[in-house]
């Protein structure tokens, strides 16, 4: 099962530092991960509509008259409310959402955990190396990795077959 740590200890392991042993060490390695993990892992999750990261969810109003977002929700993706802040303006009771939600390290696809290593190693590049040029090979390499998950997230199901539709009928 995959935790921060391995995940911090792979990014660093991709700018040829040591890995660390805990979140708590007081190493500087040990003191970006433990600073950086968490937004670095939300932005680049809410950045994409990654499908092990959507949750659709049903919202009940609050004692406001309005539905609060819950903390766990990264962005919403769909909703027939309005948002205003950290809450969703709608006359209904009830409200599905389709969001994309803080997901556990464990969770992650390992076309994935490729992508946050590389993000990761990039966040902490200039930190701890302060070079420019590896900064830039690990930009590069993001990119790239950024677009195969993008692929292979985007393929991992088929979708539906349109079984009836009449315009395809009639064209055969």
């Amino acid at each position: 099962m995959l935790t921060k740590i391995d995940l911090c200890s792979m990014a660093l392991l991709k700018l040829g530092e040591k890995p660390i042993q805990s979140l708590t060490d007081d190493s500087a390695s040990a003191k970006l991960s433990r600073t950086l993990f968490d937004p670095v892992m939300d932005t680049l999750i809410a950045s994409h509509p990654w499908r092990f990261a959507i949750s659709e969810l049903n919202l009940t109003k609050n004692t406001d008259a309005d539905f609060l977002i819950p903390s766990n929700v990264l962005r919403v993706i769909k909703t027939s409310g309005r948002i205003a802040g950290d809450r969703i303006l709608s006359d209904t009771e009830m409200l599905r959402i389709t969001a994309i939600v803080r997901t556990s390290v464990d969770k992650y696809p390992p076309y994935f955990i490729s992508l946050a290593a590389t993000r990761l190693a990039m966040e902490f590049c200039i930190p701890l190396l302060g070079d420019q040029t590896v900064f830039r090979m690990l930009v590069a390499l993001y990119e790239t990795e950024l677009q195969t998950a993008k692929f292979i997230d985007s393929t991992t199901t088929l979708n539906d077959s349109i079984s009836d539709f009449s315009l395809i009928n009639t064209r055969f």
